[in-house]
């Protein structure tokens, strides 16, 4: 006998007619007044120390600003002087994305994959790596660039042109930090070095958080190793996680400076370090241009944005 099953039907007879979304808004935030009042605290600094510094950047960028006269209007001046006549800001541009390309997605995969590997030994043992690896993220960054500086010092002392020297390799010590040829691999190198930070911990955490059914369950239906796991089971799993990591390198990838900076200095030879946050420092606190280092500043906060907006689209999660 065929029976049919009615199906419930949503309807919006709960939503008051004649009310506005403000007004709803309203009665929601007096409905949950005690949750609104302890997320207070955090959107108050949140909108002091991000919102409205953005903002005011935004503005600051259409004026010409050197913080010992008033800012004075001068429209898109800024922006056409960055992309027309700033031929080092160019560069910058230029470097930065050479090592956004290389660090982010590398150190993205090296993060995971390590973590994966890590997740995989026993727990006694896991502290010792997870310590080992995410010690360059919570190192200041002046301690690692003297180590950095010490391995690739170009005279006869420095570690690396020590070892070629003694192996026959080159015949005289190699300027690692002033030839123009080599600054951006070094900078890359410390760069994806230095990649291992949060995303690291929010891979592994992930990882030791997905249920054993799943594998159990995976073993069943045909899984037979641990790259069929880590495809099909793993990394379906930690999506969340994966789509943190994605941010956070990203974002790191794009804000290279102090290791720039520390190690081929400010500016580097022939420009040859030279990143955007880089020339912004340079512009905002050398110079005190602050108008255009406003516009540098909403440029690199849109690129980031654009980037990130391509990560969700990729690893977000698809309704369907």
């Amino acid at each position: 006998m065929n029976t049919t099953i009615a199906k419930p039907t949503v309807t919006n007879e709960w939503i008051p007619e004649n009310k506005t979304k403000w007004e709803l808004l309203w009665r929601a935030m007096v409905a949950h007044r005690i949750s609104y009042l302890f997320m207070a605290p955090f959107l108050l600094f949140f909108a002091l120390f991000t919102i409205v510094p953005v903002i005011a950047s935004m503005v600051m960028s259409f004026t010409y600003y050197n913080i010992l006269e008033s800012p004075r209007w001068i429209g898109l001046s800024n922006y056409r002087l960055l992309f027309v006549d700033d031929d080092i800001f160019l560069k910058a541009i230029g470097n930065t994305l050479k090592i956004a390309v290389v660090t982010g997605p590398v150190g993205y995969i090296m993060a995971f994959l390590l973590a994966w590997l890590i997740s995989q030994i026993p727990n006694k043992y896991r502290f010792l790596y997870t310590f080992c690896f995410y010690t360059p993220a919570i190192t200041s960054v002046v301690a690692l660039t003297v180590v950095w500086t010490y391995l690739f010092s170009g005279d006869r002392y420095g570690m690396i042109n020590n070892w070629l020297i003694q192996s026959g390799i080159i015949h005289e010590p190699w300027l690692w930090l002033q030839d123009v040829r080599t600054i951006m691999p070094v900078l890359i190198i410390v760069s994806l070095w230095m990649s291992m930070g949060i995303g690291f911990l929010a891979f592994l955490a992930g990882l030791q958080n997905v249920p054993r059914d799943f594998y159990e369950a995976g073993a069943i239906d045909g899984v037979k190793n641990r790259w069929q796991e880590l495809w099909y089971i793993t990394i379906p799993s930690v999506k969340p996680q994966l789509l943190f990591g994605a941010v956070l390198q990203v974002v790191f990838a794009l804000q290279v400076f102090d290791v720039s900076v520390q190690l081929v200095g400010i500016p580097s030879p022939l420009y040859a370090g030279h990143t955007i946050l880089t020339h912004l420092f340079d512009y905002a606190f050398i110079r005190f241009e602050m108008g255009y280092a406003s516009a540098i500043a909403v440029v690199l906060f849109l690129l980031m944005v654009g980037l990130n907006r391509v990560i969700f689209k990729i690893l977000g999660e698809k309704e369907g």
